[in-house]
């Protein structure tokens, strides 16, 4: 049986070759976040989850993107 990835939103770090970072969200559960991440961002790079509160503004914003269970998204461009 597939697990559920949760309705929840996980922040991740990604930390690309040359050094930069990049904030990502996760609608999943937080051991999950950290493969669907590292497979939508570029090659090499490396992810941990930030254990972030999310005011309710930035709930608000992600909810605007109406991403779907298992969906990623930068949001530091």
């Amino acid at each position: 049986m597939a697990e559920s990835f949760g309705k929840s939103f996980t922040v991740v770090e990604v930390t690309v070759d040359d050094g930069q970072t990049q904030i990502w969200i996760a609608l999943a559960k937080a051991s999950q976040a950290l493969t669907l991440v590292l497979a939508a961002a570029p090659e090499g790079a490396t992810a941990e989850v930030l254990n972030v509160a999310l005011t309710p503004k930035q709930q608000r914003l992600f909810e605007e993107l109406n991403l779907e269970p298992g969906d990623v998204c930068r949001v530091d461009k």
